[in-house]
């Protein structure tokens, strides 16, 4: 029997309505290479051995990516032997082969550290899917059992069909395979439509994606999400992408992939209403908090957390406290 997608995706739960254990969310207003380094810094401890970075590389000449730069500063000082992965994408484009995709890595300035396509030749390994209810297995880039850990840098921003992308849109997508993976979460078996699994079944699939990647580093991974140039449109759309409105807030990290992205999105929520009125549209109209609601069900993590401003001392601050000083956006 097809199960149920659960329901509530357009549904934001503010913050003292949550229950539950705290986890610890470090932030910073720093939008620089040194700000991303020292946050990095905070959730580094159980990055060992053989590390993969997971980051979106964008579609050529994509205009909101995480700065170059930034990235390459933290691989020459922290991580000196680790390697971005990557996999093809589901659609069309500049990431579709690994032929087009290296074209695009080069395009976009990614040639200062090994990049790894890791469905390079459409090479597979199924990952199990504890406790899920859509699948038993995933099918992610082969290449990715190589790594013993896996960094997650993530560009928050809006999503054309997760309403929002964050740590877990990263890994759940940014992990499966090309051609299998993706489509087990895009595409209804069968359908001649590519996109035809939406709204609270799309996102509780890619949950379920993103856990089988987060199980399978067990406390070897570790997430960091930028905010900043935040268009209601995924970095996949490259030029495309719909003129960002949403002022930059900062950088937030935590080893809860739940907590993670759960703050990002209460951090767009703290905005006043002008500012975050077309990234709120987008993840709701979506039904994108279902990301969160689920991985709470899947056991991935908390939802509340100690918010930890690491430019003041690790004080513990409330949301409106971290956004009180954001300015309009300036392209």
């Amino acid at each position: 029997m097809k199960p149920t997608a659960g329901v509530g995706g357009e549904h934001y739960i503010p913050y003292s309505e949550r229950t539950g254990e705290k986890s610890v969310v470090y932030f910073t207003r720093d939008l620089s290479a040194e700000g991303l380094k020292k946050i990095y810094d905070r959730v580094k401890e159980n990055m060992t051995g053989k590390i993969g970075i997971k980051l979106h590389t964008g579609e050529p000449h994509g205009p909101n990516i995480i700065p170059r730069p930034w990235v390459e500063n933290l691989i020459k000082t922290e991580l000196l032997e680790a390697s971005i992965v990557e996999t093809n994408t589901y659609y069309d484009g500049g990431r579709y082969t690994t032929a087009q995709h290296l074209e695009t890595l080069k395009t976009n300035g990614w040639t200062f550290c090994p990049v790894d396509i890791m469905d390079d030749g459409e090479q597979t390994v199924a990952f199990p899917v504890k406790g899920g209810k859509w699948f038993t297995e995933m099918y992610m880039g082969k290449n990715l059992e190589n790594y013993n850990s896996l960094f997650v840098l993530t560009h928050f921003k809006g999503h054309t069909m997760g309403g929002f992308g964050g740590s877990a849109k990263n890994i759940g997508i940014g992990c499966a395979d090309g051609r299998i993976g993706k489509a087990m979460i895009h595409t209804v078996e069968g359908s001649a439509e590519q996109w035809s699994i939406s709204k609270e079944e799309f996102m509780e699939r890619m949950m379920e994606s993103a856990k089988a990647v987060v199980d399978h580093f067990g406390k070897n991974i570790t997430f960091v999400n930028v905010l900043r140039n935040m268009s209601v449109s995924c970095d996949c759309e490259g030029t495309a992408a719909q003129p960002v409105v949403t002022p930059n807030i900062g950088i937030v990290a935590s080893l809860d992939i739940l907590a993670v992205d759960q703050a990002s999105v209460d951090l767009v929520y703290a905005l006043k209403d002008g500012d975050r009125k077309a990234l709120v549209k987008r993840i709701q109209s979506r039904h994108g908090l279902r990301q969160l609601t689920y991985m709470k069900e899947l056991g991935m993590g908390n939802d509340r957390y100690h918010l930890i401003d690491i430019d003041n001392e690790d004080k513990e601050i409330t949301l409106q406290e971290a956004v009180k000083d954001v300015v309009p956006f300036k392209a």
